[in-house]
């Protein structure tokens, strides 16, 4: 929903473990849960393997470095679209850190690393510049308290 540029999300978060049976202890509860949001397909989604979740369904550590990575290329795309850039292929090998800092286990830092497929002829120092901008304009880059970097690559192809 948006309203005077406030945009409104909702989701719910169903924890499916139960049918597993209850959390009784820390080693033996399910740690599978059940993400809907309106029009949208269900996902099942669990704890990081490191937390005792099912390594095979995604994590809100995935998520999150999911999201940061999807905001910068469409940040990207749609300032190379206004820029007359031609992006021919994005692809991201987005890595992220998790660490103890300031006593709490966090995310340290996050580094995407895009590599961009652009038109022959195609402005490279332009087409690179333009992911400085795209990190300006990422609000989920812009929501949390890590750094998050970018090393793109500019190929033509």
């Amino acid at each position: 929903m948006v309203r005077d540029h406030v945009h409104e999300y909702r989701a719910t978060i169903d924890w499916s473990g139960g049918a597993a049976g209850p959390v009784r202890d820390y080693r033996s509860y399910s740690r599978e849960y059940r993400v809907a949001m309106d029009g949208k397909p269900d996902f099942r989604a669990s704890a990081d393997p490191h937390f005792r979740g099912d390594p095979a369904l995604y994590n809100p550590e995935d998520m999150l470095l999911i999201s940061l990575s999807a905001c910068h290329m469409l940040s990207y795309l749609a300032l190379c679209a206004r820029a007359n850039v031609e992006v021919r292929g994005y692809r991201d090998e987005a890595e992220g850190t998790m660490r103890m800092l300031d006593g709490a286990l966090r995310f340290a830092d996050v580094l995407l690393r895009p590599r961009v497929t652009v038109a022959p002829g195609t402005d490279h120092d332009k087409a690179k510049a333009l992911h400085g901008d795209a990190h300006h304009l990422c609000f989920i880059a812009n929501s949390v308290n890590f750094p998050v970097r970018n090393d793109p690559e500019i190929v033509e192809g």
